[in-house]
């Protein structure tokens, strides 16, 4: 048996967690720069508060129904996910951190109830976090996660639902689109209605291996799992990311190109961090910048780099990127975003050297290792590429940001009694 448990409207919730006057009250947390609305509280939802709207179109009605609104505090968020995931390694030895608000554990050989379990796990996280969550179980990950989409939505599971049999999954499949399977986004959710599939319980009862023939092994097991049959184990060391984007919006719109080549910069070196850290190198980089795309004179352009040699050299790739921004940057635009991003990486135990190429020196790997290890003891940007320039003209608009209740010491919450 499996249990997903997924925190409640996480980001919302957590605003909720030093603000209890707004239990119970709408709440929307915004995007990068205020952009649009990518978290609502269950009380905003019911408001019909539509998600991934731009705050600018929204704001009437926000206002309207008296939303509070907040801006993204993602040193928040991600603090408290790191203390709920920390409870729940109580719950199971075996764990999969599959996101920021959800986590799996393998309750395989746990001679107990399971319904009054999973309640008791709602609790507890409840009570040491304050964070809402919702609990499934199943004898599938598959399954778990659409127990888990019953106990958020329907009023009678009280938050924790258990699929122990056959009876109980297949009702709920009835009653669920196939759009809402783990796995099945609306792409896919459109071929399989040409089908003839339209809800979850037609595509468990269809045949795995014409799935399999018009699909891939990967439909097919999502099938076997919506029938009980547990295909996927727990993934209990992250997988190592594919590729590695850093991108951010700009609080004050730059129309020079020097302003760009330090944001550039700082991404490059943001990314080259987090490719060090899963020890990894670089083959190819991605730079892109826009203008809002709101805008009649939109603009938005992109390159690809191949670097001389792999990688993780903060200041190479930087360069690199930095002779990109050169290359794409045309003079009269006011810039909205630009990003770099990581896209061939190659592991470092899989490198293969040639002699006749150049490559990465001990020397740089040193002076890479010292920079991450400063930064680890003082903090990020204690150490930093000049290029990327002391002080940051492109803040990010953060109009609605709430403290850093638990990373920052001014911040702490205080009590009077």
């Amino acid at each position: 048996m499996f249990a997903l448990v997924d925190c409640n409207s996480c980001y919302a919730s957590c605003e909720q967690i030093f603000r209890p006057d707004l239990r119970n009250k709408p709440v929307v947390v915004l995007s990068n720069n205020d952009g649009c609305v990518i978290a609502r509280s269950k009380e905003a939802k019911a408001l019909g508060i539509p998600d991934l709207q731009a705050y600018f179109k929204i704001r009437p009605l926000l206002e309207r129904h008296r939303v509070h609104v907040f801006s993204g505090n993602f040193r928040l968020y991600g603090d408290i996910s790191r203390r709920v995931m920390d409870s729940l390694r109580h719950f199971s030895p075996n764990i999969e951190i599959y996101s920021i608000d959800e986590m799996f554990l393998d309750l395989a050989g746990m001679d107990l109830p399971l319904q009054p379990y999973g309640l008791t796990i709602k609790r507890a996280i409840w009570q040491q976090v304050r964070m809402p969550v919702s609990v499934g179980l199943a004898p599938s990950k598959t399954l778990a996660k659409l127990a888990n989409y019953g106990a958020k939505n329907i009023p009678g599971y009280d938050g924790v639902c258990l699929l122990d049999r056959p009876g109980k999954w297949q009702w709920l499949l009835r009653q669920v689109p196939a759009t809402k399977v783990w796995g099945i986004g609306s792409r896919l959710g459109q071929k399989l209605a040409g089908m003839g599939i339209h809800s979850a319980g037609e595509l468990a009862n269809s045949n795995p291996k014409m799935i399999r023939q018009r699909f891939n092994v990967c439909v097919e097991r999502t099938v076997e799992e919506l029938n009980g049959t547990s295909c996927m184990a727990l993934e209990e060391v992250p997988a190592d990311k594919k590729q590695i984007y850093c991108t951010r919006s700009f609080g004050r719109k730059p129309t020079a190109m020097e302003p760009l080549l330090k944001a550039v910069s700082l991404y490059a070196s943001n990314a080259a961090e987090k490719l060090r850290k899963q020890r990894h190198l670089v083959r190819t980089i991605q730079v892109f910048i826009h203008t809002s795309p709101h805008r009649p004179d939109y603009y938005s352009n992109s390159t690809v780099v191949q670097l001389p040699f792999d990688t993780d050299d903060s200041r190479l790739i930087a360069a690199h990127a930095r002779q990109a921004v050169r290359a794409i940057y045309r003079p009269g635009y006011a810039y909205i975003k630009a990003g770099v991003g990581l896209i061939e990486l190659i592991s470092r135990k899989h490198q293969q050297a040639d002699i006749f190429q150049n490559h990465q020196s001990s020397h740089t790997d040193t002076l890479m290792q010292t920079l991450d290890a400063i930064n680890r003891r003082y903090g990020r940007g204690a150490a930093f590429l000049a290029s990327a320039g002391r002080g940051q003209g492109w803040p990010m608009r953060q109009q609605y940001c709430s403290p850093a209740y638990t990373t920052r010491w001014h911040d702490l919450p205080v009590i009077r009694t």
